[in-house]
């Protein structure tokens, strides 16, 4: 079995009306990984924030870090803890 590690996966929407269905795609794609989502509005930046609460190998949080990262607009930072 794989090392599995706990997550905190950060990502930043800009233009969200042009990429909201990838992100989506995305994350529902790695949803048997994802323990919670929580996602906000920034008006004032025009900007939304989402977190996850990650369960799953190094390998998935990259791969899924990977592909959102690769969609215009996104930015994506991730931290880890091995338990």
């Amino acid at each position: 079995m794989e090392d599995r590690v706990i997550g905190v996966v950060a990502i930043i929407v800009k233009k969200r009306t042009e990429v909201a269905s990838l992100v989506n795609e995305t994350l529902t794609a790695f949803g048997d990984v994802i323990i919670g989502r929580m996602g906000l509005p920034y008006h004032q930046r025009d900007i939304n924030i989402i977190t996850l609460i990650v369960d799953a190998s190094t390998d998935q949080i990259g791969a899924l870090s990977g592909k959102l990262g690769m969609i215009p607009g996104v930015t994506v930072k991730s931290t880890l803890a091995k338990i």
